[in-house]
């Protein structure tokens, strides 16, 4: 059937009542548009923060004549203190830089983050291991206590965060969160523990870091690349 009767058609009360709802959500949906490009930010920087600092410390170990990663702590990179203290440069200066950058670009990630999931913990986390971060960059292993700490910080807090993450990511990549967390909690235990597993102090201690970078690459892409729809929030 067709209708011929067209002024009806704008005449109906439903015209009116459409345009209020459009212009009352409009801003909603604006809003609502902004904070979320806020986690497709704080993905962008999750994801630079983690590679950045994964090949500033390859580059590191690389000019870092002798260097082993069995034997060698990661931050001996930025000075090396068994019975004295020896700092090689370039290594020292790309090492501390590119472990604070690491923690700075964390805590402005964490920041815009909380803005746009309007979650607290996964931030807070994520905020906590960016000043671990930061720490290790000012404080190393010439600070002796100090540096222990903020490492310690920096370790745990990247852990927690991967788990803490599972929320907001699908699956499989929010089982890989876990898996990673955890596997990152548990070898700090046994690497506080002093139990290498044959790996030297070094190996077990990159077991420690190697699977919260992994995942700090692999979420940050994953927030980068979402649309407002398919981002999980629990």
């Amino acid at each position: 059937m067709v209708c011929t009767d067209r002024g009806s058609l704008f005449s109906a009360e439903w015209v009116p009542r459409f345009l209020d709802s459009l212009i009352r959500a409009g801003p909603r949906v604006f809003v609502n548009q902004a904070l979320f490009s806020r986690v497709k930010v704080s993905g962008a920087l999750l994801f630079l923060a983690s590679t950045q600092f994964l090949f500033g410390m390859f580059v590191a170990e690389t000019l870092y004549p002798g260097y082993s990663v069995s034997v060698n702590y990661i931050s001996d990179l930025g000075a090396t203190c068994h019975t004295t203290c020896t700092i090689v440069q370039p290594s020292s200066l790309i090492f501390d830089s590119s472990v604070f950058l690491l923690g700075a670009l964390l805590i402005l990630g964490a920041y815009l983050f909380r803005q746009g999931s309007g979650s607290v913990l996964a931030p807070l986390l994520l905020g906590i291991t960016g000043l671990g971060a930061m720490g290790v960059g000012v404080f190393p292993e010439t600070t002796g206590v100090l540096h222990v700490v903020v490492s310690l910080v920096a370790f745990a807090g990247g852990g927690l965060a991967a788990l803490a993450s599972f929320k907001f990511s699908r699956p499989i990549l929010s089982y890989f969160a876990v898996i990673l967390g955890t596997m990152t909690l548990v070898a700090l235990v046994l690497y506080a523990s002093g139990i290498y597993l044959g790996l030297g102090a070094g190996g077990m201690e990159r077991v420690v870091l190697y699977p919260v970078l992994t995942w700090g690459i692999g979420f940050g892409g994953y927030l980068t690349a979402r649309t407002e729809d398919s981002f999980v929030k629990r």
